[in-house]
């Protein structure tokens, strides 16, 4: 499938030495910190590739995607106090206003998710949206709800995609907005060269998906929408850069860059947007090495009115975790997660 092509590409880039001819210095060679708290940083492990998150409506859970393989992978609920992960429950039963008519088997556990949306719908429910790539390449629409002092997951429609999704930003009609990295990418072209490799689209149930007209950037990546529909803000993960869009005028508005590469997108409880990611990989990796270059990651906030921006965290050569690609706020702490690996990190708030 070409979903798997794509993601192992991308797993063999970040990972071979020399990979970017363009990527900043910083990338480094030791083992992992073990589990646990180093000063006021705790390595939190027990999960696959966590490599996107959504917080639970009552602020005591995250969702968890495992973009893992075989049985690895699926949808965890982590739990903040106890800092333990747990399977989400999955039931299945199709309702006709959720995703397309003609989808209507759930594929079950075997779902492989990428990335995660969590709002509310105008009639009520939380819609959780997962991007998938197992069985069929698909948008997986869920509703979430309470299971005594949890939750659980409930099947609800899905939408075919015409071309593999990275992440996606519901709308409160049951719409949604999604990455498509390597949509338009050419036949032997690089997707991490900085040429426009992808584009943006846009599902409603009455016109189906359709691209906005404008939205061809470097890899695509990570994607939110505000809340009063107007805007969304798309990472560029190759160009290193966040592309502010309008909706409706179907035009890019604004742009500001990063000196890192932002993956996923999350809103604080504020409303600024958080964006994480790794440095970049240089050519100092000993190929005989037993263990991968670890990326450097930095997690920055921006202001969605002004693309004013601040960094956060800088792991400043702490092997913490490799190949970040999410942070999330919640309580007074952010957790980082990735495409790879066995763990997920806890950070102060105030950074570093």
């Amino acid at each position: 499938m070409k979903a798997y092509r794509y993601t192992l590409f991308l797993f063999l880039y970040i990972l071979l030495p020399g990979s970017f001819a363009d990527a900043q210095p910083g990338a480094f060679n030791p083992q992992l910190l073990e589990c646990g708290r180093h000063g006021e940083v705790e390595v939190v492990c027990g999960t696959v590739a966590p490599e996107d998150f959504e917080r639970t409506p009552d602020g005591r859970f995250l969702i968890v995607a495992k973009m893992g393989r075989g049985e690895e992978r699926g949808l965890d609920l982590f739990e903040l106090a106890t800092q333990t992960f747990v399977e989400i429950p999955l039931s299945a039963e199709k309702r006709p206003d959720w995703g397309e008519a003609a989808c209507t088997e759930s594929i079950g556990g075997r779902i492989q998710p990428h990335g995660l949306s969590l709002s509310k719908r105008a009639s009520g429910e939380w819609q959780l949206y997962v991007v998938n790539h197992s069985v069929r390449e698909s948008m997986e629409m869920y509703e979430l709800l309470p299971d005594g002092a949890k939750w659980k997951l409930a099947w609800r429609g899905c939408v075919p995609a015409r071309e593999p999704y990275n992440d996606v930003a519901a709308l409160p009609d049951g719409s949604f907005v999604a990455t498509r990295p390597q949509a338009i990418q050419k036949e032997g072209q690089s997707p991490f060269g900085g040429a426009p490799s992808g584009n943006v689209a846009v599902w409603t149930a009455g016109d189906g998906e359709r691209v906005l007209p404008g939205s061809e950037y470097g890899y695509p990546n990570g994607v939110l929408v505000s809340g009063d529909g107007r805007f969304a803000y798309i990472s560029g993960w190759a160009t290193r850069d966040l592309h502010q869009y309008d909706l409706t005028a179907k035009k890019e508005v604004a742009k500001c860059e990063f000196n890192f590469m932002p993956d996923n997108l999350t809103w604080t409880q504020d409303g600024k947007i958080l964006a994480a990611g790794i440095k970049g990989v240089n050519g100092n990796c000993p190929p005989e090495s037993d263990h991968p270059c670890i990326q450097g990651f930095k997690v920055a906030e921006v202001d969605p009115k002004t693309l004013e921006r601040r960094i956060l965290y800088d792991n400043d050569g702490m092997a913490l975790i490799n190949g970040v690609s999410v942070a999330t706020e919640a309580g007074n702490a952010i957790y980082v997660g990735s495409f790879q690996g066995d763990r997920l990190v806890k950070l102060p708030r105030g950074g570093n």
